[in-house]
């Protein structure tokens, strides 16, 4: 029987969170899910982005996976 490890907060890949919130997906579709969940949701688009991080880092750092947590829930 195979156990899942519990979600961490962590800084991860851009691909390898989308593939968490969408493991049934190939990797560029479930890239652009993820990215469209956060440009529709404005608050959490903002957040993501008013600190250094910028849109095109292939990470997400562990703030900005806090915040997409709080408004997507864990994967």
């Amino acid at each position: 029987m195979e156990t899942e490890e519990p979600f961490r907060i962590k800084a991860y890949y851009k691909a390898d969170l989308a593939m968490l919130y969408n493991p049934d997906m190939l990797l560029a579709s479930s890239m652009r899910k993820l990215r469209n969940w956060i440009q529709k949701n404005e608050d959490l688009y903002r957040q993501m982005y008013e600190g250094n991080e910028g849109k095109n880092d292939h990470c997400y750092t562990r703030r900005q996976v806090e915040l997409i947590v709080s408004y997507l829930g864990e994967p």
